[in-house]
């Protein structure tokens, strides 16, 4: 999806486990809104969940070596449709799909300046990732731990990694999909705000 004016920066968008719901769409469009080329890889090969128990179902019976391989062949026709294709992109997930944004920002560091995590983790090192970061957690998260989320903090302090964690006191697992029984609209709209002043930031830079 390119913005109306043209192609501009790529964005790749990863959706949770719930898959290409209606907040996936609204979130294409708004980044197309804000100017960036996007693309949405469908994980769950057209399986839309209506609950928890449909989402969880989805990432167990998902297999990781495609998604991989459907993830990074994503990134590399997203960044030939941007306006600039020598430039990285932009990675944007959510749960799961953060894990596998920050999973791509070690694993194919030159294509990819800007990673927004929503309630996602990974225990990488991070030492080849070039990448800025910026992370979203909720603070009533019962299925991402205090510890998680400070282990993913200090492995990119290690790796001299700029970061920054956004902590959201009270909101839960799933709190920007409108879909989950989680979703906080105050919340949600605090960080895509900043998720888009982030990724104008890096993204439009000199350096990106």
């Amino acid at each position: 999806m390119a913005p109306s004016a043209g192609p501009g920066p790529g964005v790749l968008l990863i959706p949770s486990p719930w898959g290409l719901t209606s907040s996936f769409k609204q979130r294409a469009d708004g980044l197309a809104d804000a100017g960036f080329s996007v693309l949405a890889p469908d994980l769950n090969d057209g399986v839309v969940a209506q609950n928890e128990a449909e989402a969880s179902a989805a990432l167990m019976a998902m297999d990781m070596n495609v998604s991989a391989s459907l993830i990074q062949s994503s990134l590399r026709l997203l960044r030939s449709a941007t306006a600039d294709p020598t430039k990285p992109l932009g990675l944007v997930g959510f749960s799961a799909g953060a894990s596998w944004a920050l999973w791509l920002a070690e694993r194919l560091p030159d294509d990819c300046a800007a990673v927004v995590g929503f309630y996602g983790t990974q225990s990488l090192t991070f030492e080849r990732a070039r990448a800025r970061f910026l992370l979203h957690f909720g603070g009533a998260d019962d299925l991402v731990s205090d510890e998680e989320v400070a282990l993913l903090g200090l492995n990119l302090q290690l790796a001299k990694r700029e970061f920054r964690i956004e902590q959201h006191e009270g909101a839960g697992h799933g709190f920007a999909e409108h879909e989950r029984p989680n979703f906080d609209g105050t919340t949600e709209a605090v960080a895509w705000r900043q998720t888009l002043e982030f990724l104008a930031e890096t993204l439009r830079s000199d350096n990106a």
